[in-house]
Parts: structure tokens; C-alpha cells; sequence
């Protein structure tokens, strides 16, 4: 794909290319008692949501560009929203392309599920 913004998803793994940089895998994971959802970042747990009330997610640890937080951030929360009110793919992801253009993150392209890398 070409083009130097966009968030390319894998299964439930999905990765932010920034400047012609692809960052990630971005992923989520079931707490081991289904009570909440852990958010990783190559494999590392980086935040966990618990409750609409408990919320948490930190990826000062990694060093990313702040439009890559910003833009990852904004892509688990619109697939956290999805999963738990039982939104199909297709609804979750136009409402993901809405909150990017309000957020000012036109630029960054949605590709659908696939193994091509945006970049080499």
C-alpha cells in the first residue's frame, strides 16, 4: 500500500504506519478470568480495561511517536467499543474511520485484514 499514514489490521493484531514506519503489533487478549481485556504491544501488556470505570494504558515504556499513541489509542479503544457492545467489523471500523477524521487523523488509511506490510 502506499502511501506514508494508516492502521493495518491481522486478525485482532493491527499495526499504525507513521512517516512510512509501521509500529506494532497492537493487540488484545482476554483477562485469564474473562473479567476484562488486556491491551499488548509487541507481546507486552501495556493497559487493561476492567470496568467502564477502570480503565488503564500507559506506552511510555516503548518510546513511540505521539501520533502513534494517539492514533493506537483511538484504534484499541474503537475495537474494545466494538467487542463489547457486539458490533460487526464493518460498523466498529466506519465508526473507528469517523473518530479519526474528528480527531484530525485523516491521513491514516484503513486496510483491511491481510500479511502485506504497508512499507518494506
Amino acid at each position: 500500500m502506499e502511501g506514508t499514514h494508516g492502521i493495518r489490521f491481522e486478525g485482532t493484531r493491527f499495526w499504525v504506519l507513521h512517516r512510512r514506519r509501521e509500529f506494532g503489533p497492537f493487540d488484545y487478549e482476554w483477562s485469564k478470568d474473562f473479567s476484562g481485556v488486556e491491551f499488548m504491544y509487541h507481546d507486552q501488556k501495556f493497559g487493561e480495561y476492567c470496568s467502564a470505570e477502570e480503565i488503564f494504558a500507559d506506552l511510555r515504556q516503548f518510546s513511540l511517536p505521539m501520533r502513534v499513541v494517539e492514533v493506537a489509542s483511538l484504534t484499541i479503544g474503537m475495537v474494545l467499543y466494538g467487542i463489547l457492545n457486539g458490533l460487526p467489523q464493518h460498523l466498529w471500523r466506519e465508526l473507528l474511520r469517523q473518530r479519526l477524521d474528528e480527531s484530525g487523523f485523516e491521513r491514516f488509511d484503513i486496510r483491511e485484514e491481510g500479511p502485506e506490510r504497508f512499507a518494506s
